[in-house]
Parts: C-alpha cells; sequence; structure tokens
C-alpha cells in the first residue's frame, strides 16, 4: 500500500500587502510596522555605531596628543618581580621608575618594564602635561580595534532596541486582535448555536 502525504498549505509570501478578502486592517497596520520598525532598526543602529565609532576614535586621538613619551630610569632591578601585568598581557612586570617631569622636577612611579630588566636601564614612560604617569595611548590596530568594537556594540544595541520596541507593539497589536475575535465571536456563537441545534 502506497504511502501518501497530504497536500502542504503553500505559503504566500507578503500576504498583507496584497488584497483578498481575508486580509483584516490591523493585518497591513501589522506589515507596516514591521517595515517601518526593521528601516528604522538599520538606519538607527547605523547612525548610532557610526557616532560612537567617531567619538571613540576622537577621544583616543586626544589621548595621543596629550600623552608623551618620556626617557625614564628603572630604579629597581625588576629581575626579582614577579607581579605581571596583566592589563596587556605583554609578560612585563610593574616596577619602580625615575623621570624628570616638564618643570625639570625628578619624579617616581610604577611603570610597565620587561621581566629581568636590572636597576638603571633606560626605558620609555608616557607622561601627561603635568607630567604623571599615563598609560600608553593605544594606535594602530589596537586602536582600529576599539573603534570598529565600540561603533558595533553601539549599533548592535541600537538596532536592538528598536526591534524589540517594534516586538512589543506587534505584540500588543495582536492581543488587540485577539480581543476583537473573542467579541466577534460571542456575537456570532449564538446564531451559530441555534443552526446546529436547530
Amino acid at each position: 500500500m502506497a504511502r501518501t502525504q497530504g497536500a502542504r498549505p503553500r505559503r504566500v509570501r507578503l500576504w498583507r500587502w496584497r488584497r483578498n478578502p481575508l486580509r483584516r486592517r490591523s493585518d497591513l497596520a501589522e506589515a507596516w510596522l514591521v517595515l517601518a520598525t526593521l528601516v528604522l532598526a538599520l538606519l538607527l543602529g547605523a547612525f548610532s555605531g557610526l557616532t560612537a565609532a567617531g567619538a571613540v576614535d576622537g577621544s583616543l586621538a586626544e589621548r595621543r596628543e596629550r600623552a608623551t613619551p618620556v626617557p625614564a630610569v628603572l630604579a629597581e632591578d625588576a629581575a626579582g618581580l614577579s607581579v605581571p601585568v596583566t592589563e596587556n598581557g605583554d609578560g612585563g612586570v610593574w616596577a619602580k621608575v625615575r623621570w624628570t617631569a616638564p618643570d625639570g622636577t625628578g619624579r617616581t612611579g610604577r611603570a610597565e618594564v620587561d621581566p629581568g630588566s636590572p636597576e638603571g636601564t633606560g626605558v620609555t614612560v608616557w607622561t601627561d602635561p603635568a607630567g604623571r604617569l599615563v598609560s600608553a595611548p593605544p594606535d594602530g590596530a589596537e586602536a582600529r580595534f576599539q573603534t570598529v568594537m565600540a561603533g558595533a556594540t553601539v549599533a548592535v544595541a541600537a538596532g536592538g532596541l528598536v526591534l524589540l520596541g517594534g516586538r512589543l507593539v506587534r505584540a500588543r497589536l495582536q492581543l488587540r486582535r485577539l480581543a476583537e475575535w473573542e467579541t466577534e465571536w460571542r456575537r456570532v456563537e449564538p446564531s451559530w448555536r441555534k443552526r446546529m441545534t436547530g
């Protein structure tokens, strides 16, 4: 005995946009809502992402302008230090260094140096205009990565919020439609029961 499969209903694409007797006004409103949500999510996501990337790029450029590389000298032997720098993961250690500030005063502080460097080794540190130690400003690939990641994160978040808002409005429309169906069914059901029992 041959097995037969029933015909699957054909899926009609964009049915909410086509004229047909079963389409309600709420179906068309929902179609417009979905389209507007998608367009707004794309536009707002792109605009927000580009704005965030520009802001991060500007901030990094400002950091690069304010930070100055300064020659310094290792004030302790780094060979015995075992506190690794975990921020960058470069394999360096924190050690005490001495440098001269722009006003000519001697300063000391802790900076990342190569492990095993002996006391007196020359190193380069980064300082702000007041002569205080700052971290080296990111440049090249690291700066591009931070800029792209900030832009992408903000773009996805902004677009996602718009999509979430559209989803909530769509759910509200569906609840309203179900309530309308319920009201209409209460009005029609008694006449159907009479026909069925009569």
